[in-house]
């Protein structure tokens, strides 16, 4: 086989696995365009590599992507930008390839808004550890030759890591069907946008809390830790007024939408560009968790996603 023959074959070994190399890295940075750049830099990797060396080219690449994703995650660039409290995870709209394996809870849950902000606390090998066993399944001793330790380190990381995302999200979401998450985002949309502060209260769990990352445009993000503060916050932000309307460039229309398996409020101008995301983390039939993105670097990968989706009728027309 000649060498343009076998580089093809080699390429198109690479791409088939592309989406899950890139959920794996999504779920180690919690942001898509780093995971981008993780999988790009890996595929230089292995274009590089001696391929007739490589027995298993998964595992290969799975160890690449998440050294990379070490890397980045230790980095002195990244550990200031997220220890000043001014990143959220990048959202990703249902059915993105990135969001990867679904079908178990654990799977799920790892790809959560929550459980990615959760990984922040751990260290770097607990958040590896626990991504490799909880969300792909492999074993101690397969995430042990992954990341270059032992299996009793990487059974002592992953039982770190469960402790504190069991410990830190009792208080978070529940899973809920789509229907009984769409009436309660639209109980809420209904009644922040038209002030009615009671009924807000009431829709929001007593230890509810808000974070908002400020449209990117706060050095931290905007916190709000009682049910009458977020629904004060969210009666003003939620009422539409001329001003916010020429701030946000339009007039958008409000899509409810399942972003990283949670309801979301989308806010939509009329060329299908998402100026901002609410999620919302429901407990007991009831909002544990707001969260409002609006920077729009962590939107574009969901516009991109909205542009190709059909996005049904509106909640609101005109906000």
């Amino acid at each position: 086989m000649d060498h343009t023959v076998t580089d093809r074959f080699d390429t198109g070994r690479f791409e088939a696995g592309r989406n899950r190399l890139a959920s794996l890295a999504y779920r180690l940075l919690g942001s898509a365009a780093d995971a981008e750049d993780a999988v790009q830099d890996a595929f230089l990797h292995w274009q590089a590599a001696d391929r007739q060396r490589i027995e298993v080219p998964e595992a290969w690449l799975t160890k690449v992507v998440t050294n990379l994703c070490l890397d980045r995650l230790r980095s002195a660039h990244a550990r200031r930008e997220r220890t000043v409290g001014a990143w959220l995870p990048e959202p990703l709209l249902e059915g993105d390839p990135m969001l990867g394996p679904a079908d178990t809870f654990e799977q799920r849950e790892s790809v959560s808004l929550a459980v990615l902000t959760l990984m922040e606390r751990l260290s770097p090998l607990e958040r590896a550890v626990y991504v490799l066993r909880e969300a792909f399944s492999y074993s101690h001793a397969e995430v042990a030759g992954i990341l270059d330790i032992t299996e009793s380190a990487s059974q002592q990381h992953l039982h770190r890591a469960r402790r504190r995302i069991t410990t830190a999200r009792r208080r978070g979401g529940d899973e809920v069907d789509r229907a009984a998450a769409r009436r309660i985002v639209e109980e809420f949309l209904a009644a922040a946008s038209s002030g009615r502060t009671e009924r807000l209260v009431a829709l929001l769990t007593d230890d509810a809390t808000a974070v908002s990352d400020g449209a990117g445009l706060a050095k931290r993000l905007l916190r709000f830790d009682t049910p009458q503060r977020i629904a004060a916050v969210a009666r003003a932000g939620f009422k539409p007024t001329p001003a916010k309307r020429r701030l946000a460039g339009g007039t958008p229309a409000v899509h409810f939408a399942l972003v990283n398996g949670a309801p979301a409020l989308l806010f939509v101008l009329g060329d299908h560009h998402v100026i901002g995301a609410v999620t919302f983390d429901i407990a007991n039939g009831r909002i544990a968790t707001v969260r409002g993105i609006a920077a729009p670097a962590c939107l574009v990968r969901l516009t991109e996603a909205w542009r190709q989706h059909e996005p049904g009728t509106p909640l609101m027309a005109r906000w």
